[in-house]
């Protein structure tokens, strides 16, 4: 007799939710073992986060930011629910409520549950932000859209036809990205940002004094150190406007939120779960009640909660580990981040700890500042490790440096060249120069931790260009700030003549032990590096 499957009821249908469904099914292809159901609250299927400024920016449609194509999830075998909100859940009886946007109730039992809730913008209760009375769930004022979602994003670029000024509260991350989205649509913006430079949490002061100089040639004036007090929609032949903590008033026919985010909590607090900042996991990804786990920006674990996707990715391949059993010792320990901004004409990476002062003698710190052409980096070393580093426009030294980062190897004695993108491999050869001398282990997409063997592995077995590569290794489905990477490789696979373009260095790709052993399915996320503080920036 065939057992009947589990049911894992999945709440939350972005991309950590998305990313954990997508995990059960190369561990169960058949959905013999597991029945998958995902429940989103928003319309539309799972999309990429991290694309968002780039429909701001125009560069591609909302549509153009799916995660999967349509049906595909259904091939698989996985329940995907839009549109509606798990409104209760009865961990005893072990069923969940659900109500539609048309107010339809039904309810869904399960065996295993997961909160992938994520996290909603925060929007200071400042006068003439919403509609009405302030309340996290209480409606914006026209012209006002906090820059959270795909909907979100369709507003933004709406309101940019007519609007001809903008003003981004927040200069993080995703505030500079929404900025220059603006600015790529003609739109006048200034960004407002409490702190003494933007990007504060991942820049030094040096860096973010840089960064700023960088921002402002772009065209967007920057606001530093002052808060937006009030808004002013416009009326009686009254421009509109905010009022900020100085009282100067600065126009603003539209106004973008980009002040951080909060976990969604609301649901796991009803159900009684161990709540800190967010909800707390231990290193199984399970909470404080038996057979519900969370993942993504609503979780918290061991004092941290994610802000950036790929801790979300990471803890859903552990989870989906877990629960089908596939390793039955698989925890999670953290992920190691990097913080890359991909608007247009700026050019940063930040990782680890980087707010260390030259003379700290613990560490070795090595800095290089060139203002006038944007461009500035900070190494911090320990006991000859990387464990920290801020590259804003020497981007050529980012893929090394990561590198060093992800694998805490020991960093070649040339620091400079390495800080300048004269990139070195552990051995102190040329690297990034010559593809061929690239090392197999070497991380080619970060946000899902494909290396070049997986790539070349891929393409050996007919994923011969980048869309191809995306689809068996999931390579430039993140962020895409590697499809350089990923197409330069491909092609330069192309022109190797056959059984001559390795895998490592000295190794030609068709020897049989150079088959690639990290599929999608097999990755292990790189080793967190020990002192190297994950970045919490709430982009993703």
């Amino acid at each position: 007799m065939t057992p009947t499957p589990r049911r894992v009821l999945v709440v939350g249908n972005g991309m950590a939710g998305a990313r954990l469904a997508e995990e059960f099914r190369p561990r169960d292809p058949e959905a013999a073992r597991f029945a998958v159901t995902v429940v989103g609250e928003e319309p539309h299927a799972a999309y990429n986060r991290v694309l968002l400024s780039t429909v701001v920016a125009g560069g591609i449609t909302p549509r153009d930011t799916r995660i999967k194509p349509e049906g595909w999830w259904a091939a698989r075998h996985v329940d995907v629910v839009t549109g509606a909100r798990v409104t209760a859940v009865d961990t005893a009886a072990r069923v969940a409520t659900l109500t539609g946007a048309d107010g339809a109730v039904r309810t869904l039992a399960w065996d295993e549950l997961v909160l992938a809730t994520g996290s909603t913008a925060f929007v200071p209760p400042t006068d003439g932000l919403y509609a009405g009375a302030p309340g996290p769930d209480a409606p914006l004022a026209d012209g006002v859209v906090a820059f959270r979602t795909v909907d979100d994003s369709s507003r933004i670029v709406e309101a940019a036809e007519s609007a001809s000024t903008a003003v981004v509260l927040g200069g993080g991350l995703l505030g500079l990205e929404a900025a220059r989205g603006l600015l790529a649509r003609g739109v006048e913006v200034t960004i407002v940002h409490p702190q003494d430079f933007p990007m504060d949490r991942q820049l030094d002061v040096d860096g973010g004094a840089v960064l700023t100089r960088v921002v402002r040639g772009i065209g967007a004036r920057l606001v530093l150190g002052q808060l937006v007090t009030a808004r002013h929609p416009g009326r009686h032949g009254e421009p509109a406007h905010v009022v900020l903590s100085d009282g100067s008033a600065v126009p603003a026919d539209l106004v973008v939120i980009a002040a951080g985010v909060r976990p969604r909590t609301d649901l796991a607090v009803a159900m009684g779960l161990e709540i800190d900042r967010a909800v707390v996991v231990d290193d199984r990804l399970s909470t404080s009640v038996a057979h519900v786990h969370a993942i993504g920006e609503c979780s918290q674990h061991r004092g941290e909660v994610p802000g950036l996707v790929q801790a979300g990715w990471d803890q859903a391949r552990v989870l989906a580990d877990v629960l089908t059993g596939s390793d039955a010792a698989a925890t999670y320990e953290g992920t190691s981040v990097l913080t890359r901004l991909k608007a247009h004409d700026i050019d940063l990476a930040s990782m680890g700890t980087v707010d260390v002062d030259v003379h700290d003698p613990g560490h070795e710190v090595l800095t290089f500042t060139d203002p006038s052409r944007g461009r500035y980096a900070k190494l911090v070393l320990r006991h000859d490790r990387l464990v920290g580093a801020i590259l804003l426009g020497v981007g050529d030294a980012a893929g090394a440096l990561t590198q060093l980062y992800d694998t805490g190897a020991a960093v070649p004695r040339d620091r400079l060249a390495l800080m300048l993108g004269r990139a070195v491999t552990r051995a102190g050869a040329p690297e990034t120069a010559n593809l061929a001398e690239m090392p197999g282990s070497a991380v080619i997409c970060r946000c899902n931790t494909v290396t070049k063997s997986a790539v070349v592995g891929a393409f050996r077995a007919g994923a011969d260009s980048v869309a191809g590569v995306a689809e068996a290794t999931r390579a430039t489905t993140g962020c895409g700030s590697c499809k350089g990477a990923v197409d330069g490789l491909c092609s330069w696979l192309r022109s190797a003549e056959p059984g001559s373009a390795p895998i490592e260095p000295g190794h030609p790709i068709n020897t049989p032990a150079n088959t690639p052993a990290d599929t999608p399915t097999d990755r292990t996320s790189p080793a967190p590096v020990p002192a190297a503080a994950a970045l919490t920036e709430g982009a993703a």
